[in-house]
């Protein structure tokens, strides 16, 4: 289902939500956990500050989970993202849910996903987008694929297309480049 750069384009201009996986998505899927179960996960700060960005940009950010994790919340709430679901076994029904509250279609969402358990909402949002270390079930199944992997760049990369598309990369470029 990999389409032209123009047409992924075309899609990213109209997004107003991204949908974020965490495992294999904002980290790169590994867990760590110490004697007593506490539960640590890596975030790359690039990521986080593309996410940022989006936001400032009028794009509103959104993490949808299988697994519920105190960290995420925390990461969550320094990214300033409100939309979090967690513990969610029926991701299609958090994401139906999401569209519901906050009044958006399906073609005004992005989802970026690594895993099958994403494949319900890769196939009926928007935009598509999964990480080039997905199956390759998943992988034959999105719109686009991100040259950077999960927890390494992969969340930005989805960022930065989505702003370019809609024209406020420059805006954002702005801020730093002074």
């Amino acid at each position: 289902m990999a389409e032209t750069h123009e047409q992924v384009l075309a899609r990213a201009s109209r997004i107003r939500a991204v949908i974020f996986d965490v495992d294999g998505v904002l980290t790169d899927g590994s867990l760590f956990f110490d004697n007593e179960g506490h539960e640590y996960k890596a975030f790359n700060s690039r990521d986080g500050h593309g996410i940022k960005m989006l936001k400032a940009s009028g794009v509103e950010p959104a993490i949808i989970t299988g697994r519920t994790s105190n960290v995420v919340m925390h990461r969550a709430k320094n990214l300033g993202i409100e939309r979090i679901y967690q513990g969610a076994e029926d991701k299609l029904e958090a994401y139906e849910q999401l569209c519901r509250e906050a009044g958006l279609s399906h073609d005004e969402v992005a989802c970026i996903g690594d895993d099958l358990v994403d494949l319900p909402i890769l196939r009926r949002c928007g935009l598509a987008v999964t990480v080039p270390e997905a199956p390759d079930e998943v992988l034959a199944r999105v719109h686009f694929v991100t040259p950077q992997p999960g927890g390494r760049g992969a969340a930005r990369a989805l960022c930065e297309l989505i702003m370019r598309a809609q024209g406020t990369w420059a805006a954002q470029l702005a801020l730093y480049d002074r």
